[in-house]
C-alpha cells in the first residue's frame, strides 16, 4: 500500500528539504495575505474566517454589506493567494508529521503515517471552500444556492482534520522527548 512505503520512501533528506521549502512559502505566503485580513478586518469588524463560517446567506450578506464591492475584491484576491497557501501548509504539516513519525515505533509509527496525509486532504476542502467563496463573491445567485453551508461545512472540515494532524503531532514530540530522558 502506497502509505506503508511512507515509512521509507521518500528518504528523509528529501523530505527535510520540502518541508523547509513549504515551511518558507508558508511564511511568505502569510505575509502577503496578513495585510488583506488586516484591512478587510480593521475596517468592517469582518475577516476571512467570519466570511468562512458565515453558514447563511443573511450572513454572508452581511458581510458583503459590510466590505463593499472594495472589499469583496480584496477577499477575492485573498482567496486566490490562498489556493497557493494550501499546498505550503499541506507538505509543510506532512512532512513534520511524516518526520517525526519515522522516529517512532509500532501503532503510534503507523497512525503517525497515516495522519500525514490529513493536510492534504483538508487541502481538498479547502480547494472546495474557495470555489463556494469565490463563486459568492461572483455571483449573489450562489448566496442562495448552498454556497455559505457548503463553504462554512468545508472550513469546519479542514480546521478539524488540521487540529487533529497538529495534536498528533505535538503528542508524538512530547513522547520521542519522554523516550530520550529515559534513554
Amino acid at each position: 500500500m502506497f502509505l506503508e512505503k511512507l515509512k521509507e520512501f521518500p528518504r528523509q533528506k528529501v523530505i527535510v528539504v520540502i518541508t523547509i521549502i513549504s515551511f518558507i512559502s508558508f511564511i511568505c505566503l502569510n505575509l502577503v495575505m496578513a495585510p488583506i485580513e488586516r484591512e478587510l478586518k480593521g475596517g468592517t469588524g469582518y475577516g476571512v474566517l467570519d466570511f468562512e463560517f458565515a453558514w447563511t446567506s443573511e450572513m454572508v450578506r452581511k458581510i458583503f454589506r459590510a466590505w463593499g464591492s472594495a472589499g469583496k475584491k480584496k477577499e477575492a484576491i485573498a482567496i486566490y493567494w490562498d489556493f497557493l497557501y494550501i499546498p505550503a501548509y499541506s507538505f509543510f504539516m506532512a512532512g513534520c508529521i511524516l518526520l517525526v513519525s519515522r522516529k517512532l515505533e509500532g501503532k503510534l509509527r503507523n497512525h503517525g503515517i497515516y495522519i500525514s496525509i490529513l493536510p492534504f486532504i483538508a487541502g481538498v476542502f479547502d480547494i472546495i471552500e474557495n470555489i463556494n467563496l469565490l463563486l459568492m463573491i461572483e455571483s449573489d445567485s450562489f448566496i442562495d444556492m448552498g454556497s455559505p453551508l457548503i463553504a462554512s461545512l468545508c472550513a469546519s472540515i479542514k480546521f478539524g482534520l488540521l487540529f487533529v494532524a497538529i495534536l498528533f503531532f505535538i503528542i508524538a514530540i512530547i513522547l520521542l522527548l519522554i523516550i530520550k530522558i529515559r534513554k
